[in-house]
């Protein structure tokens, strides 16, 4: 749609709901049955203090909306990630400073 059309702008996708990486890192620890401690490490300088995205665009030029509630996304991926493991026997990190967890 937006390819089509006449708007060239940025646009938010996501679920407008706010939700802390912590929320996030306490859900899967449930959601895995996890005792993984969670390590609280200092912001980088351009971490965004709110990650609740206007997804006002989004509605207006492409009508979609998220139809994906939080805990069914994060379930899929779990699995995802989940099947990577089963088959790979690993998650080998990737990027210009993606480092294994420490103890692996």
């Amino acid at each position: 749609r937006l390819m089509n059309g006449d708007y060239d702008g940025p646009v938010n996708l996501g679920n407008p709901d706010e939700y802390s990486i912590k929320d996030f890192a306490e859900q899967i620890q449930v959601m895995t049955k996890s005792n993984s401690e969670i390590i609280f490490l200092p912001k980088v300088a351009d971490d965004p203090s709110q990650r609740e995205p206007d997804i006002t665009t989004a509605r207006r030029e492409l009508k979609w909306k998220p139809e994906v509630h939080v805990k069914e996304g994060l379930r899929k991926a779990i699995d995802y990630f989940q099947s990577v493991l089963d088959h790979h026997g690993e998650i080998v990190p990737t990027g210009p400073e993606a480092s294994k967890p420490k103890g692996k």
